[in-house]
């Protein structure tokens, strides 16, 4: 069984964009930890071809007023790098998240992995 403090991070590179994976929880024992490797992601971005960071939330449960600081934080170094930030494959809960902080407003959202390539 996780633990709530657990978050596993993925990253790759493909066709010239950086996908970012978070999984399992996004909530104040791991905010840190989320916002740390988002910002090294939109570095990693800064410096790939297609200048997009695509943060893949397939296998994101949860994401608490935390977390979606981080994103707010991220957000705002990609502009300045020039990075665009993309959210994919948000499940139900996290659409609904997104949606209520009006963060589907901040972000382009895509339905899938794929769409977002």
């Amino acid at each position: 069984m996780r633990r709530a403090e657990d978050m596993h991070w993925s990253s790759e590179e493909r066709d010239g964009n950086i996908i970012a994976g978070p999984d399992g929880r996004i909530d104040e024992a791991n905010s840190d930890a989320f916002a740390e490797e988002l910002a090294a992601s939109v570095t990693l971005a800064a410096t790939a071809p297609g200048h997009r960071l695509i943060v893949n939330m397939a296998g994101l449960d949860y994401m608490s007023s935390r977390g979606l600081r981080a994103l707010t934080i991220a957000k705002r170094q990609a502009d300045a790098a020039g990075v665009v930030i993309v959210l994919a494959a948000p499940n139900s809960i996290m659409r609904e998240i997104l949606a209520i902080s009006r963060y589907d407003k901040l972000f382009t959202i895509a339905k899938t992995l794929d769409s977002a390539l």
